[in-house]
């Protein structure tokens, strides 16, 4: 869509189920009661109303303790995707020398590692993410790679190509009658500002930016037309990264999925089900004694009775010898054993459901080493689907950084010619010392590495030079760089 018309209904009606799933998963993500408590006490089918979390018992009420136990898998999840991700870089190139020291320079002063591994968590847990490039000369005199929320995004798409999209946001102010909304539409060549003020359901009339002062510093940067400001570029400055696809809840969409959407939200009930119960056997299981009467003191008239655990001295009470006179100690078995087995299943087939290896959450870790094979195969399946989400944020990454090296270019005077880089993850899997050693043994008894290839091995980060220096003193040291005397032996006549 365009900027929307005036007084039409908000949001979007065909974004609106988009946005629904997104508040679930946002509710799970988070691990706020509060959250999980909105989204399934008012859920539109009364199955999810019965779900732990949208109960409203008389244990739940306001001026009661809620003993619900919420365990947060689901962030678990979001963590580890973004952590075989982005905790190592990924190799980010282009041809030329000075260009790429320069994209180093951005990538480096911009924090990228840290931005994209926040956006990958949150692509994980809300389906995808949007990436967006900008600028404030004020703050930095350079382009700015920064992350946008896909709840608060409206794409545009053409043959599943992204070719514009419209970013919003409500602004402070806003009351439950009153609401403003700013939106930023990035188009080819451009980025278009506007302000509206509306209602909850309605997206209202569209107002000057100066309005409101969240908006109106805008003013000042906006082109002659007083909408838009000229990128200088033809590509789009924002892009979309989907978590993965296809949606299988909308199978012809270009929109993402989440981890969450096998769905495993019900797993993720039954968890804090469990450990709801758990807690709830050890909270009834707390010792309890059962005294007679006349153990009791009296405290006076209104103020009850009360039972003394440090009395050593008691009278004999006056009551048949065959009556039940002694204290009665009470306490319930904790059922712990179920209660674990329970719990580890239910872990262990969310985390299979998301695409995940019960490993990557510490539920295979038995304390036997194993050797290297052993830990790849338990490892597979995090790995598969590690590739696959590598698939689609390289792509991203790479338009992103192509569009800062341009905007340097056409906006801060940068000399250095724009290049779409190449963008390469590594293999994630992080070899023990002792493991890089056994194969490059394994490979030099076979005669089938170089020493060059050896160092490179060992030192991934060095460049050539230091890797020929390494070479050159190892060959020193072994005598393998002396001469052949064979070769220096007169030949008989």
């Amino acid at each position: 869509m365009a900027l929307p018309d005036q007084g039409a209904a908000w949001p979007p009606p065909a974004w609106a189920p988009y946005y629904a799933a997104m508040r679930v998963d946002d509710a799970w993500y988070s691990g706020d009661r509060k959250r999980l408590g909105r989204a399934y006490a008012h859920h539109g089918r009364p199955s999810e109303r019965r779900s732990l979390w949208g109960r409203r018992s008389f244990e739940h009420r306001a001026d009661r303790r809620d003993n619900r136990l919420h365990v947060p898998l689901a962030g678990d999840i979001a963590s580890t995707s973004a952590d075989l991700l982005f905790a190592d870089m990924p190799t980010i190139t282009v041809e030329d020398k000075a260009t790429q020291e320069r994209l180093d320079q951005l990538l480096d002063e911009g924090r990228a590692q840290q931005t994209l591994l926040g956006a990958a968590e949150q692509a994980a847990a809300l389906s995808g993410v949007f990436l967006r490039v900008t600028w404030d000369r004020d703050l930095a005199p350079r382009p700015l790679l920064t992350v946008m929320q896909p709840d608060g995004a409206v794409p545009e798409y053409r043959f599943n190509m992204l070719r514009a999209v419209s970013f919003w946001r409500e602004l402070d102010g806003s009351t439950e009658s009153t609401v403003w909304r700013h939106f930023e539409r990035h188009e080819s060549g451009r980025i278009v500002h506007a302000l509206y003020m509306g209602t909850r359901d309605n997206v209202g009339r569209r107002v000057p930016l100066s309005e409101h002062p969240d908006t109106a510093e805008l003013v000042d940067s906006l082109d002659a037309d007083g909408d838009s400001i000229a990128t200088g570029i033809r590509e789009l400055t924002a892009t979309y990264v989907p978590n993965m696809l296809p949606n299988r809840l909308h199978r012809a969409s270009p929109i993402g999925r989440s981890d969450y959407a096998a769905p495993i939200y019900d797993l993720f009930d039954a968890l804090d089900e469990t450990w709801t119960s758990w807690l709830r056997d050890i909270r009834l299981a707390r010792a309890r004694l059962i005294v007679p009467d006349g153990y009791l003191r009296n405290e006076g008239a209104g103020r009850g009775a009360s039972f003394d655990d440090d009395r050593e001295v008691w009278h004999s009470l006056r009551m048949p010898p065959n009556e039940g006179a002694g204290i009665t100690l009470n306490q319930f078995d904790i059922r712990v054993e179920e209660h674990a087995r329970t719990a580890e299943s239910t872990m262990r087939q969310a985390a299979q459901a998301a695409g995940y290896s019960p490993r990557s959450f510490g539920l295979d870790g038995e304390g036997q080493p194993v050797t290297a094979t052993e830990v790849d195969s338990r490892d597979a399946r995090s790995m598969v689907t590690r590739r696959k989400k590598a698939g689609y944020w390289r792509h991203g990454i790479a338009d992103m950084c192509h569009v800062m090296l341009q905007l340097d270019a056409a906006l801060f005077g940068s000399k250095v010619p724009p290049a779409r880089p190449r963008v390469e993850f590594g293999d994630g899997v992080a070899e023990s010392a002792e493991q890089t050693a056994t194969t490059l043994d394994l490979l030099n008894r076979a005669g089938a590495v170089s020493t060059a290839t050896k160092v490179k091995i060992l030192n991934p980060r060095w460049d050539d030079t230091a890797v020929q220096t390494e070479v050159a003193a190892i060959l020193a040291e072994t005598g393998a760089a002396a001469p052949d005397p064979v070769g220096t032996f007169p030949m008989a006549a």
